[in-house]
């Protein structure tokens, strides 16, 4: 009876065993591939923006961090190291360089406790609570303020040995961004080489980057390169548009073939690098972009070639791809800018390089689907047309009856006992007005503007019982709209589950079949 006992229990004891070691397995597997999984995401080519704040009515810092996270943008670069910002960064996932400008490249570049001062202030205050990647010292220092050349590199190594005495100089890279006009020749990109008059800031620069693993900042502008060379490069090229073989552009000393202009100047400074004997530092591109509006003398900044620009952008750092010259390495961007700059002083472009205005609508609707919830302004099924904040009613009205009459917009739900009646102000019954112009229009690129009156938001302007053209609302409920990408994930966690249960399952079949 007691051998009996006993014998019956062993398969018990062994498929409880069993079970506890695949839990715990299955548990210690999660917390590495989650290890696993942030440090790849670290090394992984991504998409930032610079955040400019010559903006009328900008985010405060709290309003702009979660504006951020709403929109899954985790890596911005600052022009400053503004305190509430970064305060307002801290506890998240948002990757942060923050910079020195140039009118304090002397302080610093001539007094090693002045750097000490700063790193203490603006990085050790907050890291790593604000997770703070880089400092950018100067912005494009050689070619706008040349005379301070002398003390960049003195301003980064003192910076960089204060990172070191605070023990922060592996976690935290140390740079300066430069502008393409420091290379010359740049296509092909094979003849390309730095500017002869900077080799004795570069040469040592580049060394320092070497050592200590930092990347290349360069602010490279395909949009510049069109306007200098019309005729010569290119629309598509510039644009990232699908090209035929005849039009890619061909480097007659490697035989590469490029397909766009930015991979072109990309790789003209990994040849600049190696023309000064440098092969192991990365290019990070600190600034690219395109402006959506322009002068007379500026016919290329537009809506649909800013869309077009930084849509494909976008899809082509997410597609990891590479360069012709290095496929594989894809260089990380930060597009120029999150917000259009309206204070910046003319030309009109300086003002429109932003993809939102200062209170968070967008100025246009970037069409990345398929990168992830990356930018959560790719919302082009859920776009409406609205009046713009501080329109005179003079104008606002002209725009009205023009959207209402030649326009052809639907506008009899602002009639008089209407469901759009209310409110009865030209503002409300504008916005009805403009939306189902926009809507009829297919929402199409230019069909929101109405002469600078009108903007495109991405939140439903439906009100109580008026429902706007192209809402989900049905009276006052709301269909649910679920994110693909959380469907997949949902689904994914699903099948993990599932196979989990497999395992345990069969572990529980093996156990009690299993001679003992």
């Amino acid at each position: 009876m007691a051998l009996t006992s006993m014998v019956s229990t062993v398969p018990l004891l062994s498929f409880l065993f069993i079970l506890i070691l695949n839990l715990l397995i299955s548990t210690n597997s999660s917390s590495l591939s989650h290890n696993i999984k942030i440090q790849e995401q670290d090394k992984d080519p991504f998409v930032g923006f610079n955040i400019g704040t010559d903006v009328s009515n900008l985010l405060t810092p709290t309003e702009l961090v979660k504006f951020l996270q709403t929109q899954k943008v985790n890596h911005v670069r600052l022009y400053d190291a503004d305190p509430d910002l970064l305060k307002a960064l801290s506890k998240t996932k948002i990757r942060v360089i923050i910079s020195v400008p140039n009118n304090q490249l002397l302080a610093i570049g001539s007094s090693n406790s002045t750097a000490a001062s700063w790193i203490g202030r603006n990085v050790v205050a907050y890291y790593p609570e604000t997770l703070i990647t880089a400092i950018s010292v100067g912005d494009e220092v050689l070619t706008t303020v040349p005379s301070s050349a002398p003390l960049l590199l003195p301003a980064i190594e003192s910076l960089y040995n204060a990172l070191v005495a605070s023990n922060l100089h592996t976690q935290i890279k140390v740079s300066t961004p430069h502008a393409a006009s420091i290379m010359l020749d740049t296509f092909p990109p094979s003849q390309a080489y730095f500017n002869q008059t900077w080799h004795s800031i570069l040469v040592p620069l580049l060394q320092f980057l070497s050592k200590t693993s930092s990347p290349l900042m360069m602010n490279l502008y395909p949009y510049y390169v069109y306007m200098q060379n019309k005729g010569v490069v290119p629309l598509d090229n510039c644009l990232f548009e699908p090209l035929t073989p005849s039009k890619e552009m061909v480097d007659p000393n490697t035989l590469l073939h490029y397909t766009n202009v930015l991979d072109a100047m990309v790789d003209a400074a990994y040849v600049s690098m190696k023309n000064l004997n440098v092969s192991d530092v990365v290019v990070l591109v600190t600034e690219t972009g395109w402006p959506s509006k322009g002068d007379a003398k500026e016919p290329y900044a537009t809506l649909d070639n800013a869309d077009t620009y930084n849509s494909n952008l976008i899809k082509h750092i997410f597609d990891r791809s590479g360069t012709p010259l290095h496929p594989e390495m894809t260089s990380s961007v930060y597009i120029y800018e999150l917000f259009n700059e309206d204070l910046r002083a003319p030309p009109v472009s300086e003002a429109s390089w932003g993809l939102f205005y200062g209170n968070s609508t967008p100025v246009y609707l970037l069409h990345v689907s398929g990168s992830g919830t990356f930018l959560a302004n790719d919302t082009t099924n859920q776009t409406y047309c609205i009046v713009m904040d501080g329109v005179d009613v003079k104008t606002l009205q002209a725009a009205l009856d023009w959207a209402c009459g030649p326009g052809r917009a639907n506008c009899s739900e602002i009639q008089p006992g209407e469901s759009c009646y209310q409110p009865n102000n030209v503002k409300g019954h504008a916005s009805f007005a403009f939306n189902s112009y926009y809507q009829k229009e297919g929402r199409a690129s230019g069909s929101c503007d109405f002469k600078g009156v009108a903007m495109i938001t991405t939140t439903d302007p439906s009100h109580g019982s008026c429902i706007f053209p192209g809402s989900k609302k049905v009276g006052n409920r709301t269909q649910t709209v679920v994110n693909s990408t959380e469907v997949a994930a949902s689904e994914a966690a699903s099948r993990s589950l599932s196979r989990g249960f497999c395992v345990s399952f069969m572990i529980l079949v093996t156990s009690l079949f299993l001679p003992f």
